[in-house]
């Protein structure tokens, strides 16, 4: 989408939340952090003279997108969301879909299992009230803190990953389970192909809700409502 904005010539800036230490660079001009909720957005908005926001937010970030719908409602700034197609089950695929992260440590159950736990770092603590897993995790910057896991080991690696090396990887950690976030798109399929071929159950984690918003799957839609 920034490639695809910087070729055209569009005034754009790219905003990062600022989660990971050495974030990709990017074709356009960029921010990092917060706005201060609704409010702080709208603020930004109005003092940039923001005429579109594409909410190109993990899927996973819903309070930013929440923030988003709210604050360019007030401002009256047209909102587009580029969102990944949800990933969905294929025969051979042994998924059980859970609604949040507590849900996902409930169906681990209560007897020990080695689990690979790919949902980033902010949301490790849930986990703790199930020690008895040994957890593996893919984060992409070191933790700066003690893991709040007493049994995990942690890989840092930044993707998109191949199918060839998350079925290795699966298979030297002697994994038994997967938990994951639906967030669909490419650069983080490849450990559910790999299970798939591996016969191993998946724990996935849906979506949490948004608001109703202009939605479209490709940045050439996003290009054309810019242009519309």
């Amino acid at each position: 989408m920034a490639r695809a904005l910087a070729e055209a010539g569009v005034d754009a800036v790219y905003s990062y939340a600022g989660r990971t230490e050495a974030p990709v660079a990017q074709p356009l001009p960029m921010r990092v952090g917060g706005f201060g909720g609704v409010d702080g957005l709208a603020a930004y908005l109005k003092a940039e003279g923001i005429t579109h926001l594409i909410d190109a937010t993990h899927p996973f970030a819903a309070q930013m997108s929440r923030n988003a719908v709210e604050a360019c409602a007030a401002r009256g700034t047209p909102l587009i969301a580029l969102e990944r197609e949800p990933w969905q089950a294929v025969e051979g695929d042994h998924w059980r879909h859970v609604p949040d992260l507590a849900s996902a440590v409930a169906a681990l159950g209560e007897t020990p299992r080695r689990a690979f736990l790919a949902i980033g770092r902010q949301n490790l603590d849930t986990f703790a009230v199930a020690p008895q897993h040994h957890y593996l995790l893919r984060l992409v910057d070191p933790p700066t803190e003690p893991l709040p896991l007493p049994r995990a080991e942690a890989l840092i690696a930044r993707g998109p990953f191949t199918v060839e090396g998350d079925r290795a990887l699966l298979q030297e950690h002697r994994i038994e389970v997967i938990v994951a976030k639906n967030a669909g798109g490419k650069g983080a399929e490849a450990k559910l192909v790999a299970a798939r071929e591996l016969g191993l159950p998946v724990i996935l984690i849906d979506r949490p809700w948004v608001p109703e918003r202009p939605v479209t799957r490709s940045f050439q839609a996003v290009m054309a409502w810019l242009n519309g």
